[in-house]
């Protein structure tokens, strides 16, 4: 690649020092001839700052006087950050050393593209995709994420069958490619999510602006996951439930926000009933709280400033025509592959 344009992994790091330690030296290993690596750190009280400077001199840290989350983390520190492109990494994320280069090089094949993101498997079962993106993010009509790879809990394993790079609806924030420009332009992360969809609401926002979101097969990195929140934490549960209807606020039309916030709050009626029967009432609390503190504060307008608007969800590449919760439960299509290709936009 002639004159690569620059490259920042910006790592935000929050009492991750078990895993800096284990896979920072795979992010130095990068073989991208124009990368700096930051480590932003939110606040850490693990000893990450002191590890960093002894056992990493050269890499460069950015703190964060107290945690602000994935999103105001991520915000506050980019402003310090100067490069052509932002690869957000987690701290959890094994990388191989020439895992950069694709999805520069396909980000560089169209100005349109705004943010990429690479295959992510599972570093604890490394032939099967990883919960947090996999083969790419999709979004159906009613704004249930899922991905190619996974849907709900139903995780697949890596046969070749997700070889082919394209167009996708979202991308994974635990390996987000982002051109600088448009990250500027769209405004960051909305500080509001504090963490988990923060991403999907920010490529929602570059789509509504015309721009395009990737997905690239040539390159592939292996995410622990749950490294901050595990998958049975209660807030986890609170933080899912209640930016999912953010983001349908944020990024819908009134008219149509209305409608589809109003069928999902009896789906997630459901989904208080199943975790009640499960046994799960911190979780069924949770749920209950993200509803009434997404009232609490409907009419409040304090998320990017930068904010576009869509009358209906046609010509969103990546959107699933129907419901996704049921063809999975009721229907049961499991798979990505069950999906028939012309139900997308």
């Amino acid at each position: 690649m002639t004159n690569p344009p620059k490259v920042a992994i910006v790592i935000l790091n929050w009492n991750g020092i078990k895993y800096l330690r284990e896979f920072l030296p795979s992010v130095l290993a990068s073989t991208y001839p124009n990368l700096d690596v930051i480590v932003g750190d939110n606040g850490s009280t693990d000893g990450s700052v002191d590890f960093l400077i002894n056992a990493f001199p050269s890499i460069r840290i950015i703190q964060n006087d107290k945690n602000y989350g994935f999103t105001g983390g991520y915000n506050k520190v980019l402003e310090h950050v100067d490069a052509d492109y932002f690869v957000l990494l987690n701290s959890d994320v094994e990388v191989h050393d020439g895992w950069i280069e694709p999805v520069i090089s396909l980000m560089e094949s169209d100005p349109l593209i705004a943010a990429a993101a690479p295959k992510i498997k599972a570093f604890a079962e490394k032939d099967h995709f990883e919960h947090a993106g996999a083969a790419g993010g999709f979004i159906d009509k009613y704004g249930y994420p899922f991905c190619r790879g996974r849907m709900f809990y139903e995780i697949e394993e890596d046969r070749g069958q997700y070889e082919q790079s394209g167009e996708v609806f979202w991308a994974s924030g635990a390996a987000m490619f982002v051109k600088k420009e448009h990250w500027v332009m769209a405004g960051g992360f909305d500080d509001r999510f504090f963490a988990h969809m923060e991403e999907i609401d920010l490529c929602w926002r570059l789509k509504n602006m015309g721009l395009k979101v990737m997905y690239c097969a040539e390159s592939e990195v292996y995410h622990v996951g749950g490294g901050t929140l595990n998958t049975e934490n209660p807030f986890k549960t609170y933080l899912n439930f209640r930016n999912n209807m953010l983001l349908l606020k944020n990024n819908l039309s009134v008219l149509r926000a209305t409608v589809v916030i109003f069928i999902r709050f009896w789906m997630d009626l459901l989904a208080i009933v199943r975790f009640l029967n499960e046994g799960k009432r911190k979780d069924a609390w949770a749920v209950s709280r993200a509803h009434q503190n997404f009232v609490l504060h409907l009419f409040k307008n304090d998320g990017p400033k930068v904010r576009t608007k869509r009358s209906n969800l046609a010509g969103l590449k990546g959107m699933y025509k129907h419901s996704i919760v049921w063809d999975f439960f009721m229907k049961k299509k499991r798979t990505f592959s069950s999906l028939d290709p012309v139900d997308f936009y």
